[in-house]
């Protein structure tokens, strides 16, 4: 899984366009690699739940993470091996202009 990071705004170095993006998933899906993805809705519209150890549930407006990046999406690709994952992130859009990509397997609990 890919997680896309995006810069906040006003730290934004290289911004990537629309059609940065359009192109990247064209190649994604083209490349056979792509499992699923989105881009998330903006951060304003985040909602972030904690449960404490008695079980009280508190629910606050916002991610309100002490971060210069926001997730701003995903990719599921379905490649061999890190490497290939790797040369993938390096060339998607959100890992310039101050952002970054995340390279992590999803779990298998098959076993």
């Amino acid at each position: 899984m890919m997680l896309i990071n995006a810069a906040t705004t006003d730290e934004q170095d290289d911004p990537c366009t629309v059609e940065d993006w359009m192109a990247y998933d064209k190649a994604v899906r083209e490349a056979g690699i792509w499992v699923s993805g989105e881009s998330l809705a903006d951060l304003v519209t985040a909602t972030t739940v904690r449960v404490d150890r008695e079980g009280v549930r508190t629910v606050t407006d916002g991610p309100y993470a002490e971060t210069r990046e926001v997730l701003g999406g995903f990719y599921v690709i379905d490649v061999p091996d890190l490497d290939v994952a790797l040369d993938w992130a390096a060339r998607c859009p959100g890992a310039r202009g101050g952002g970054s990509v995340v390279v992590r397997p999803v779990a298998d609990f098959s076993a």
